[in-house]
């Protein structure tokens, strides 16, 4: 087990957009020292989401540190000029690609390492079509094309079914118990991945992320925000699981040290399970306001165990305290967000 320095993140420091952008991709001493035992190149697939520009800018970091010439490819859209310019900026060669169009698709450079980040979540309800397109049948092409690869394919803690908060959250051995359209599809998504690692050796690591947070969306933002507003907060959702931005980045990397076929599954996730109502008073602390509330918690919440990730890298770098500090001070500066809200009180499936 290599454990992470630190991220000694200052919550002052985060005056700018540009200064976290920097800050979430900021490589730790264990991924730089990992670099050299990752050969061959590597390509982010659906790189222009919210989490993709740091895994692609750390990446290119850590391999520059290391004094190893790697390319890194970041293949998306890029509907946002913004993240490409980041990602460029940054020595990240990006590549203009529908990946839903197999002309397309094929024309992208062969690559040894690939971080699959593609898929579509929030619009399910009314468009499943295009929902079970994107995450079910966009895996089978992709891995079609890459299967002499390694993958590392991110997914989600929604494949599993709702968990005694008390009993430490879902772990990687449970069956998957999809509730709803986007769920069943992210289940099939991590079909068609085992399918075609099972038929070709494919090496494969199923990412299931939690809740990934940084200071300008996810759970912790949207639960300062309701304080600091005077809104009322379901409780129905009483506990989540959450990262840091930062740490999945760094994780998402490494894993491509932990691909096998059959596929391994992997949790990614912070050692907390945390309490909604908690995370609402000590905002309300911070922030000066008293937190408001609707409704009881149930006993059972999207919540993972993440021991065996802690087992392979260690802690995070960036602690829950920490967390709450920076999205406090991001909040209370009236800081700008991403428009994305996450809906994780949602338990019926409904996206």
């Amino acid at each position: 087990m290599t454990v992470t320095q630190p991220a000694h993140i200052d919550a002052s420091s985060y005056d700018d957009v540009r200064a976290i952008e920097n800050a979430l991709a900021t490589p730790s001493t264990a991924l730089i020292e990992t670099m050299s035992t990752i050969p061959g190149d590597i390509a982010v697939l659906g790189v222009g989401g919210k989490v993709g520009p740091s895994v692609a800018v750390m990446a290119k970091r850590a391999a520059d540190e290391a004094g190893i010439d790697k390319r890194v490819i970041g293949v998306a859209r890029f509907s946002d000029p913004a993240s490409r310019e980041f990602l460029e900026a940054n020595g990240v060669e990006c590549i203009a690609t529908d990946l839903t169009d197999d002309a397309q698709l094929a024309l992208l450079p062969d690559v040894d390492n690939i971080i699959y980040m593609a898929g579509h979540k929030f619009g399910t309800t009314g468009n499943e079509s295009f929902t079970w397109s994107m995450n079910s049948y966009l895996p089978g092409r992709v891995a079609q094309r890459y299967r002499t690869s390694r993958i590392v394919a991110f997914s989600t803690l929604v494949t599993y079914p709702l968990a005694d908060v008390t009993t430490g959250g879902s772990r990687e051995s449970d069956p998957s118990g999809p509730i709803g359209e986007y769920a069943a599809s992210c289940v099939g998504r991590e079909r068609i991945f085992e399918h075609h690692s099972r038929e070709y050796g494919t090496p494969v690591l199923l990412f299931r992320l939690g809740y990934s947070i940084e200071t300008r969306y996810g759970v912790l933002q949207e639960i300062a925000q309701a304080v600091q507003d005077g809104s009322e907060i379901p409780l129905e959702m009483g506990h989540a699981s959450v990262i840091w931005q930062r740490d999945v980045a760094d994780y998402a990397i490494r894993s491509l040290t932990l691909a096998q076929s059959p596929p391994r599954r992997l949790n990614i996730t912070g050692p907390e399970i945390v309490s909604i109502r908690w995370l609402a008073h000590r905002f309300g602390e911070l922030l000066g306001r008293e937190p408001r509330f609707t409704g009881q918690e149930t006993g059972t919440a999207y919540v993972m165990d993440g021991s065996a990730l802690q087992a392979e890298f260690g802690y995070p770098s960036t602690t829950l305290s920490t967390m709450i500090d920076a999205v406090a001070a991001w909040v209370r500066n009236n800081g700008s967000t991403l428009g994305k809200p996450t809906k994780f009180q949602q338990r019926q499936g409904q996206f």
